[in-house]
């Protein structure tokens, strides 16, 4: 098995496992990201908790990902109210270790924009990786889970993000683990897919689209 010491980009892709996908890197699909922070963001704020499920979280770069961008566009006394439970069916079991510490080797966070990558990201005591700050890594909380079981880990959510998962299931699958969704936000929640996830025609009674340019819906 792979330690996390040896991670990197060409041993990451063999963590291909059934239906889940563990290769991904920071900020990718940040258009997506964006548009939670333009336009879910505004609303979410006044609640007193910003619950986010991030479904099909892999080794932490997306939920983290999102944290940092909520960081930056809301300030600390909003911030602190930020909870995002990041989720996986981990088959390798290394993902909770991995998104505990949040220490990354130098090739996975060169995608991270400089001035972000200065506030968040300092050296860590292994040679060749960089950590996550203290009220970035505090942001996020790890669970396993298999989207499959069609029971969410919670409820009231204001915001699920599930990206580079549901294209691994069938047409069936997919259209329940969405309906599962809708069930586990809360009323007036916001879901969020990959950009080239479009949202099935069976299920869109469910949702509304709150931007053309982005896969960003609103529960009704």
């Amino acid at each position: 098995m792979i330690g996390p010491n040896r991670l990197n980009e060409s041993n990451l892709k063999g963590f291909v496992k059934g239906n889940n996908m563990a290769f991904t890197y920071f900020f990718r699909d940040l258009q997506t990201i964006e548009a939670i922070r333009d336009h879910a963001l505004p609303d979410l704020r006044a609640r007193k908790f910003i619950d986010i499920w991030d479904a099909g979280c892999a080794m932490g770069q997306e939920p983290y990902s999102l944290s940092m961008i909520l960081n930056e566009s809301m300030g600390y006394m909003y911030f602190r109210n930020v909870r995002i439970l990041a989720t996986d069916i981990d088959e390798s079991n290394l993902f909770e270790e991995i998104i505990s510490k949040a220490a990354y080797p130098e090739e996975q966070i060169q995608r991270i924009p400089k001035g972000i990558f200065n506030k968040f990201f300092s050296q860590d005591d292994k040679a060749g990786y960089f950590k996550l700050n203290e009220e970035i890594r505090k942001s996020v909380t790890f669970q396993k889970h298999n989207l499959l079981t069609l029971i969410p880990p919670a409820k009231d959510f204001g915001l699920i993000l599930c990206k580079n998962v549901l294209l691994h299931f069938n047409d069936a699958e997919r259209l329940k683990v969405i309906s599962m969704f809708h069930e586990a936000l809360t009323d007036g929640g916001y879901l969020a897919l990959e950009q080239t996830q479009k949202l099935p025609k069976e299920a869109q009674h469910l949702f509304a689209p709150v931007i053309s340019n982005a896969q960003l819906f609103k529960k009704l």
